[in-house]
């Protein structure tokens, strides 16, 4: 019986919270962050090396 009612507060806790939710967001502007900044070092560095060409 004990186990029946820590599976069902388990079930039930997974159905009822949202945290899901809160962790894709985070995780989503995350993602979005690194992006932005991956391309600007990528960028600095093309702009240095076509710089460093010209000279």
């Amino acid at each position: 019986m004990k186990k029946l009612t820590l599976y069902s507060m388990t079930i039930l806790s997974l159905m009822l919270l949202t945290s899901c939710e809160a962790v894709e967001t985070i995780f989503k502007a995350g993602m979005w962050w690194g992006i932005i900044l991956v391309v600007g070092v990528v960028g600095i560095l093309l702009w240095l090396f076509s710089r460093g060409k010209n000279s």
